[in-house]
């Protein structure tokens, strides 16, 4: 299968007017797969969707969505309507509050939960179920490395950003067998708009390490595939900034499936 073929005919791309999601929707649609572009500034869609059509003819939709807002998902889903969506790249979810938990206002909070919990939950579940029934797809998470531990000033991101973990890695395990791939792309310091307000809001410098937002879109396409886990900058089998490594984690969760399907199955 071509990528098109495999992930086509529509993306949906979540959090795509920058950073890494602009370079997600760029390089899908250099596939030949056409787009749904979602974020909350029109303006920049639409710079962005011209760009692509330009670049390679396919065709773009945007969606002026927040994806913090409680109806979300609908919104999402009233602007795919009935296209056939073959990839749902969540990208949205950068940590913009930046403060201890008792310092913001509780919605701050629940806004972060919406966005990185229930809308992606949602939209799994809107688009999942489609190419299952298809036989092919795929679900591409954009994750942190604050998943695999909490932390002051991070205690509701870290949180959601480990529900996102787990969620996926769980999605990769039921959706495998009906040909739809799932990964978490766990990612260190990468070089955003966001990354950079926030270190300007702090007045520290720009790190000189950081990954690149095309790298980074490449290698969460390239490793699509090969889920659920992929932590940025380390081999599979090598643990790095994780806990364990991608390799042992999805050994652990190839056994655990194997166990939970054997008790459920008897139910």
């Amino acid at each position: 299968m071509t990528f098109a073929d495999r992930y086509g005919p529509w993306a949906v791309i979540a959090g795509a007017s920058e950073g890494t999601g602009r370079a997600f929707a760029r390089q899908i649609a250099a596939q030949g797969v056409n787009c749904v572009l979602i974020a909350r500034r029109k303006e920049t869609l639409e710079v962005l969707a011209k760009q692509i059509q330009d670049e390679n003819g396919v065709k773009c939709v945007i969606a002026t969505i927040d994806l913090a807002a409680v109806d979300a998902f609908e919104h999402i889903r009233a602007a795919v309507g009935s296209r056939e969506v073959g990839l749902f790249v969540s990208n949205a979810g950068a940590d913009t509050t930046n403060t201890l938990f008792l310092e913001s206002p509780v919605d701050d909070w629940v806004d972060q939960v919406n966005r990185n919990v229930l809308t992606v939950m949602c939209c799994c579940h809107l688009f999942g179920g489609q190419m299952r029934s298809r036989g092919r797809g795929g679900i591409l998470l954009v994750g942190s490395g604050s998943c695999y531990g909490g932390a002051s000033f991070m205690a509701v991101y870290s949180g959601t950003k480990a529900f996102d973990l787990c969620f996926g890695e769980g999605l990769w395990a039921e959706l495998q067998p009906h040909g739809v791939d799932v990964l978490n792309l766990i990612l260190g310091r990468t070089d955003t708009p966001a990354f950079r307000n926030t270190l300007a809001r702090q007045g520290l410098p720009v790190p000189p390490d950081l990954a690149s937002p095309d790298e980074v879109a490449e290698v969460g396409l390239s490793r699509l595939q090969l889920g659920p886990v992929h932590n940025w900058g380390q081999e599979d089998d090598q643990a790095g900034f994780a806990p364990t490594s991608a390799a042992s984690r999805r050994a652990r969760i190839e056994a655990i499936d194997a166990a939970t399907v054997n008790i459920f199955s008897k139910r």
